[in-house]
């Protein structure tokens, strides 16, 4: 088994209230002279208190194009994906030499060379080190990539692999248009990044109490004619969110069958999971996740302050969430736990830990 030595979290650098970004996106979203009381409404419903914004409120007025937000992305993301990963290899008491491979994903800018290329000098990492960068996954590409890692682990375990997530979500957000998936977005998703070290199994390292669970095994399931359920559309703007108000029923359809499925061919029954390390896709998503799944009122405790205290960082949140678990609610050593997230497909990714 993959066995996770560090996870780290890192968050973009101006913090804001949701009054403060409230106030903001109507300036730039909603044509002048419109009646705000649907934006209002729509992010007080989203349950955020404060979100991470890459640049300064003002600046926001200024990205003219898709060329603008863009050059903003790599420069942040270089510089916010360094931190992440320096950090996360420091706690697992690795230095950037030893990693094996580098694992990138985000789905709010893109760049070629892409950003794990740009950061291998940067970080000192070797120059035989295999970069995976992945793109698309949206919410989805944290609890995908983890799992990519694992399989990458499994036939080569003697080595170390991170993954790396960063997600500038605000530089997505589209000036003047005043769409209700627009509106939803910007009272929803902020910026930050995530980075996890995983050693293989026959990899020598220090059990301690600080590291993380070890990956038993995952699964993946594309739901049938929900490719418009959420995505982008690209336009010379940028990333134009696509954001249908069905996610939570296609969860209600689907989750609980691939959930009681993968963990019964582990022997496993729902009941027996002493932590769900779940991607708060916002508060409909979770109260149709605690829904499907019959879960306790607790459950995704961790997850909700998540998104109270900085909002959905897309693939960067269920990575977050994960640290927090360990940080603030681990579980009793040798117990399962799931870690779930969904995108844009529309797809789940679940992946089974043993703590």
């Amino acid at each position: 088994m993959t066995r996770i030595a560090a996870v780290h979290g890192a968050l973009a650098p101006h913090r804001r209230t949701q009054s403060e970004i409230t106030d903001m996106v109507a300036r730039t979203c909603l044509p002048e002279g419109t009646d705000r009381r649907v934006l209002d409404r729509l992010h007080r419903s989203a349950k955020v208190r404060s979100r991470h914004m890459t640049l300064p409120l003002e600046r926001y007025a200024e990205l003219d194009g898709f060329g603008a937000a863009n050059d903003v992305f790599i420069a942040a993301a270089t510089d916010l994906g360094a931190k992440a990963v320096r950090d996360a290899l420091d706690m697992a008491g690795l230095s950037a030499a030893d990693v094996d491979l580098l694992i990138f994903t985000s789905v709010t800018g893109i760049a070629t060379p892409s950003i794990d290329a740009r950061l291998a000098g940067r970080l000192g990492l070797r120059p035989d080190v295999k970069r995976l960068p992945l793109f698309g996954l949206g919410c989805a590409g944290g609890a995908a990539g983890l799992a990519r890692m694992h399989d990458y682990l499994l036939g080569r375990p003697d080595q170390v692999a991170v993954l790396l997530s960063v997600e500038l979500c605000s530089l997505t957000f589209q000036r003047n248009d005043a769409s209700m998936a627009n509106l939803v977005a910007t009272g929803l998703f902020g910026d930050g990044a995530a980075a996890v070290v995983a050693c293989g199994a026959n990899r020598p390292g220090r059990p301690e109490e600080t590291a993380g669970p070890t990956v038993v095994d995952s699964r993946s399931h594309l739901y049938p004619d929900t490719g418009r359920v959420m995505g982008w559309d690209i336009k010379d703007s940028g990333f134009q969110v696509v954001l249908d108000p069905q996610v939570p029923d296609v969860v209600r359809r689907y989750l609980a069958d691939d959930v009681e499925g993968f963990l019964g061919d582990h022997g496993i029954k729902p009941k027996d999971v002493t932590a769900w390390v779940c991607h708060p896709g916002g508060p409909k998503v979770l109260e149709a996740v605690t829904e499907a799944l019959d879960l306790p009122d607790d459950a995704l405790d961790v997850t909700w302050r998540h998104l109270a205290d900085v909002g959905n960082l897309s693939s960067s949140s269920v990575l977050h969430v994960l640290r927090d678990t360990l940080a603030q609610r681990r579980p009793p050593p040798g117990t399962p736990g799931v870690l779930l997230a969904m995108g844009p497909g529309f797809a789940c990714e679940l992946v089974l830990l043993r703590w």
